[in-house]
């Protein structure tokens, strides 16, 4: 750790110039996706246009700017999806001088782990959770009943699930530096599981859209995540055990 104390002016400098990294690496994948927009928005929407299809239905728009500023979605979440590593990097390197040396090291890891599981979250959400629930939305239509959906809601509802996993597959990471710092014991991890499962869904309710089949479909992954999570502890737990034993033999 750097003791050496440091006005807040230069915290403030350092904060603008991780920002400016970040905002700008966002910007540069966003405009970048946005010379390929229409391809971008196909890709995002692949879940969806595929059953939309099938079922004879068609994407509306009510409003005239309605698709323009959907493909300016588009864009800003992939170039935000894509420049991931790059804020993470930079969000550890502005706390980084506040750490141990030893505890600089899992920058690399901290970084390459929070980012493979964000982007598996949102794999499996593109992949996996939307799709069934999409089928499941659309097992509810009748004879009687027109279904149509605007193409800003049905892209808002998948973003939103997209993140929801993403944000959510980082919960091995948070027990990882819970447990680190010492401030989660793996055995209070496994004797708290009741109580986490009821938090996951509670949490799943406020990050995907209201309903039940998106609540569950996160809530699950989440239960697994948590399990890998007291695993890991452990494993933290026992190797700070180990190299604290030959420094009390010493």
């Amino acid at each position: 750790m750097d003791d050496t104390p440091r006005p807040l002016i230069d915290h403030l400098h350092e904060l603008r110039r991780r920002l400016f990294w970040i905002l700008g690496t966002w910007a540069i994948f966003a405009g970048i996706a946005g010379y390929w927009v229409k391809d971008v928005f196909e890709l995002l929407m692949g879940p969806a246009i595929g059953p939309v299809r099938a079922h004879g239905h068609k994407l509306i728009v009510i409003a005239p700017p309605e698709l323009f500023f959907t493909y300016v979605k588009s864009a800003l979440l992939a170039g935000f999806v894509v420049s991931i590593p790059m804020t993470l990097y930079q969000i550890w390197t502005f706390v980084s001088p506040g750490l141990y040396k030893n505890e600089r090291r899992f920058a690399m890891p901290f970084v390459l782990a929070t980012s493979v599981l964000f982007f598996s979250g949102c794999a499996f959400g593109y992949f996996v959770a939307f799709p069934n629930v999409f089928e499941y939305f659309l097992s509810l239509e009748a004879d009687y009943v027109t279904t149509s959906w605007t193409t800003n809601t049905l892209f808002s509802f998948m973003s939103r699930l997209y993140l929801a996993f993403g944000i959510s597959f980082q919960l091995p990471v948070v027990m990882f530096f819970l447990a680190l710092a010492g401030i989660a014991r793996p055995e209070a991890l496994a004797r708290g599981r009741k109580y986490a499962v009821v938090v996951m869904f509670a949490a799943s309710a406020v990050l995907t859209p209201p309903d039940i089949v998106s609540q569950v479909m996160l809530a699950l992954p989440l239960c697994v995540l948590y399990e890998s999570g007291i695993w890991i502890s452990r494993v933290v737990v026992r190797r700070q055990s180990e190299s604290a034993t030959p420094s009390a033999a010493e």
